[in-house]
């Protein structure tokens, strides 16, 4: 974590595959509290170059991504109040869309318990 900082700050929680991309960058980081642009801005002081990873052109929140603030998913305007942790989550694809392309189980022979093949 980085060093005790003045003023209002908050904590953000980076993925690993995140923090991985910037050698020696820790997971956990003190930002100054604000907006999450605000915390994204003290974030690209301490490890250069995330911002370019956390925001598409616009600017707007990579749609790989998710940032919540205290448990609630946060956009760009959302205020972080000092003493909050940020997540930044890479979002999970799959899901019931991707179960429904999945081949349907062969019928069970014999009722349940019995072999199956």
């Amino acid at each position: 974590m980085s060093p005790k900082r003045a003023g209002a700050v908050s904590v953000v929680h980076l993925p690993r595959s995140l923090a991985a991309l910037f050698p020696g960058a820790p997971r956990r980081l003190e930002v100054q509290s604000g907006s999450v642009t605000e915390v994204i801005d003290d974030l690209e002081r301490q490890v250069p170059g995330i911002r370019n990873r956390l925001l598409e052109a616009g600017p707007s929140i990579r749609t790989h991504l998710n940032v919540f603030v205290a448990g609630q998913r946060a956009t760009l305007e959302t205020l972080v109040p000092p003493g909050t942790d940020v997540h930044v989550i890479p979002a999970v694809s799959g899901g019931e869309l991707a179960a429904a392309r999945l081949p349907r189980p062969r019928s069970v022979r014999g009722g349940p318990g019995r072999w199956r093949g």
